[in-house]
């Protein structure tokens, strides 16, 4: 079953619900994308510092190996050790690049699928977060607000 790490923005919304849209569910375990093309795995991730680092260790390894005069083989057995390294280091890659820009961990969380780990994150999260009351500026914990009303929202007659 995998596996998910939620982080939750350096400055999040005060309102549960705004911050439960704001949280990131990060899938730890092999990334395929990542091994077989690293740097297709970092930009969709949006990890470009990684991508960076990748490409100028990529290059300076291969300009060293070919001053060495190693064979071009050796030099693709060693390129392909490495892209699957870093295909089960993708999920730890980007809870380090979270965790450096502020991000906290909030816990983990096990399910089948995403969306049985959200609601299951969820369920024991939202209950003890506060909810601020419209207008009054008081937070309570347990307390459910009426729904807004989106700016493209048809009044109803007699409302």
């Amino acid at each position: 079953m995998p596996t998910y790490t939620v982080h939750e923005p350096p400055e999040p919304d005060a309102d549960r619900i705004d911050r439960a849209s704001e949280l990131k569910f990060v899938k730890d375990g092999f990334a395929w994308l990542t091994a077989l093309f690293p740097p297709f795995g970092f930009a969709l991730s949006q990890m470009w510092l990684p991508l960076l680092a990748y490409a100028l260790s990529v290059g300076a390894l291969g300009s060293a190996l070919a001053r060495l005069g190693v064979n071009e083989s050796w030099l693709t057995l060693m390129l392909l050790a490495f892209n699957i390294y870093l295909g089960f280091e993708h999920s730890t890659v980007q809870r380090w690049m979270l965790d450096r820009d502020g991000w906290p961990m909030l816990g983990s969380v096990t399910g089948k699928t995403l969306a049985e780990c959200e609601r299951r994150f969820f369920e024991t999260w939202l209950p003890s977060q506060p909810l601020i009351r419209a207008g009054t500026g008081k937070t309570r914990t347990g307390d459910v607000l009426p729904p807004k009303r989106l700016p493209w929202s048809i009044p109803r007659i007699g409302a």
